[in-house]
């Protein structure tokens, strides 16, 4: 079933065959199948002529005083009828036209031939010959695929041709006439009623095929309905995840193919945690619509697909041709979005307006043969302009430290360093300086890769905080520290550094308890070394997830005091147990202006009634400053190195006679 007949339909107005009107549809069968009932009746009048025309040969037989007459008749007819038809054929006529010459050929064969016939002598063969009349009438209703209207009116004409000739011939013989007209009667009625039927069930097929088209149709509308929703991003209408892989994947086997080069450009909306969080969520949901139509307004005329690749991270694909239209392509990016001016007041770093960052990696020969290569390429580009102060935009550059590959190196051994033993604790001692006692050890994690080079923390922390892997070392240092050293009792307490990204993460507190639970360890031997490196405002998922740990006896110990920007917002904010002061100040202390540095830091944090822990203590010298600056905790090389769990050994220390503060 051709489309023809449902345009044919739809352009009535109806969208369903079963309530369209009767006239309609007939109208519409007959236009549909005008075509397929040329073409049958065409080739029905070729074949009905050669089996005229080999009719002949019965003439001979039958009535050869008559039969070159005969012969003659068939002759003009058959050629006459050929002729007619193919010159209809050549001037496109329709198929009642066909048709109609078709019922014209049957009645004129019958007529011309019975004619000459009639004069033969052969009574008694002509007698019975008669009787093949018959085959015109059936050829009338079965041979050829007729309208039954036009069926019964020649199959009729034969009929009265035979009995108005049989009439002629065989006036005295009534019992000859009742017979063969009986049978020519029955030929007619029983052939009529099959081309009745044989109609209508050609238009009850018609009627179901349109029924089945229209079905099919519309299964088609609703596939691409639901193919077109399952390849877009419920909220903001661009290609969702799953629609930016499959042309990811196809870009990818045309640069395999045909060297097709195309460029993969993530794009992340600046501070959207804080945008939400204090907007709301809908305010969030708003900023991602516009940030998604602004990108799309802005790139498809220049044949680039944006897509949502989770959160508040987009990626847009483009054909390109080198670096410089890579480079310009995320300025257009760039621009675009910050030209929204849609105002965010929450950022802390002199921006008043949503922005975005963008890394960006092409396809080059040294690309590598696997296409999750351009996306990692594209994710450490994008690393690499947040960590420049976003806002701006980076292609992926292998020399680059942020970007580099020994980076991705590391974080492909990060995702398999717990089950192969790749990191380790070693533990550095946290001494009372006036007792003497090992008040606590700091867990301290190191790793090596595959082939045993050792990485220092400067090296696999940022991309582990970077990568995510951060999460699951960081409850494994936690669990290690707790079956380690103090379900053992080998320190009264150990301290583990814990990042903002661990604190920011749902259920930490939760995972830390189970933990704790597990090891039969109490809280209160656990403390967590924070780092003053993250900005405290606006943070009120870490201060929730600090109060939980508290909760459970942890202490909270901030670290480094002194190195980052916001030391005096974390003191305000939330009431450490411990204050750690960084190893630098220990560096000029021995000068006015340094020691006076230290004291003016010691005296702010003792007002604040917190401890105080100095790290960084080398000699003895160092041993003897804290013993005069009144330090009851230190740690450092001179109170003992780093050193795995089976050789932890702490130097003994000279106790301090007196101290006169904490």
């Amino acid at each position: 079933m051709s489309h023809a007949a449902l345009n044919a339909l739809e352009a009535t107005g109806k969208t369903c065959p079963t309530n369209a009107p009767a006239a309609t549809l007939r109208q519409i069968y007959r236009t549909h199948t005008d075509p397929n009932r040329v073409q049958a009746a065409r080739q029905g009048l070729w074949v009905a002529v050669f089996v005229y025309m080999l009719f002949a040969i019965s003439d001979y037989i039958l009535i050869p005083d008559v039969a070159n007459t005969t012969i003659l008749a068939r002759c003009v007819v058959g050629l006459t009828t050929l002729v007619v038809l193919e010159v209809s054929c050549w001037a496109k006529a329709g198929a009642r036209v066909i048709e109609g010459i078709s019922a014209a050929a049957l009645v004129a064969g019958y007529l011309f031939w019975l004619l000459p016939a009639m004069q033969t002598e052969a009574t008694e063969s002509i007698r019975l010959y008669m009787i093949f009349g018959t085959i015109f009438m059936m050829g009338a209703n079965l041979f050829f695929i007729f309208p039954f209207v036009l069926s019964v009116i020649t199959s009729m004409i034969v009929l009265t041709i035979l009995l108005v000739s049989m009439g002629v011939m065989y006036p005295g013989e009534p019992a000859y006439l009742i017979t063969f007209g009986l049978f020519y009667m029955s030929c007619f009625i029983f052939t009529s009623y099959v081309n009745w039927k044989l109609n209508g069930e050609r238009y009850n097929v018609f009627l179901n095929a349109l029924e089945a088209a229209h079905q099919h149709r519309e299964a088609e509308k609703r596939g691409v309905a639901l193919e077109r929703l399952s390849n877009t991003d419920y909220l903001t209408g661009v290609e969702n995840r799953r629609a930016v892989d499959k042309r990811l994947r196809d870009f990818w086997n045309d640069w395999q193919a045909n060297g097709s080069s195309f460029a993969a450009i993530l794009v992340d909306v600046d501070f959207f945690k804080k945008y939400n969080d204090f907007y709301g969520h809908q305010a969030g949901d708003r900023c991602l619509i516009l940030v998604a139509s602004v990108l799309n307004d802005t790139l498809k005329p220049l044949n680039a697909s944006v897509g949502r690749y989770g959160g508040e991270e987009f990626i847009v694909l483009s054909r390109v041709t080198g670096r410089d239209q890579v480079m310009a392509l995320c300025e257009i990016i760039r621009s675009a979005v910050e030209g929204l001016h849609l105002v965010h007041d929450q950022r802390r770093d002199g921006q008043a307006v949503v922005t975005v960052s963008v890394g960006a990696s092409y396809t080059r020969p040294q690309t590598g043969p696997k296409l999750e290569r351009i996306i990692n390429e594209a994710d450490r580009a994008l690393y690499s302009a947040k960590a420049n102060g976003r806002n701006c935009i980076r292609l992926f550059n292998p020399n680059d430290p942020l970007t580099s590959d020994d980076n991705e190196n590391i974080a492909a051994t990060l995702r398999m360093a717990i089950k192969n033993d790749l990191v380790h604790l070693v533990y550095q001692p946290i001494k009372n300086l006036r007792t003497g006692r090992v008040e606590a050890v700091e867990s301290l994690m190191r790793m090596k890769m595959i082939d045993g080079t050792p990485l220092s923390p400067a090296q696999f922390i940022p991309v582990a905080e970077r990568t995510g892997a951060i999460l699951d070392l960081g409850l494994w240092a936690i669990r290690q520290a707790c079956t380690e050293v103090l379900a053992t009792g080998v320190a009264p307490m150990a301290s583990v550094n814990v990042s903002a990204i661990q604190l920011k993460s749902r259920g930490f507190a939760l995972a830390v308890s189970t933990i704790l639970e597990e090891t039969q360890v109490s809280g209160s031997q656990l403390a967590f070394e924070i780092t003053e490196g993250i900005d405290m405002e606006g943070q009120s998922d870490v201060i929730r997830c600090i109060t939980d740990l508290q909760a459970l006896g942890i202490r909270i110990w901030l670290d480094d005091f002194g190195t980052g920007f916001a030391g005096l917002s974390w003191l305000r904010l939330f009431p450490f147990d411990t204050v750690k002061i960084d190893r630098s100040f220990l560096q000029d202390a021995r000068r006015p202006a340094g020691r006076a540095m230290l004291e003016d830091i010691i005296r702010l944090i003792r007002n604040r009634g917190l401890k105080i822990l100095i790290e960084g203590l080398e000699t003895a010298d160092h041993v003897d400053l804290m013993h005069e600056l009144g330090i009851e905790l230190g740690q450092g090389y001179y109170l003992g190195r780093p050193a795995p769990i089976e050789d932890v050994r702490i130097k003994a220390v000279p106790r301090l006679a007196s101290v006169a503060g904490r």
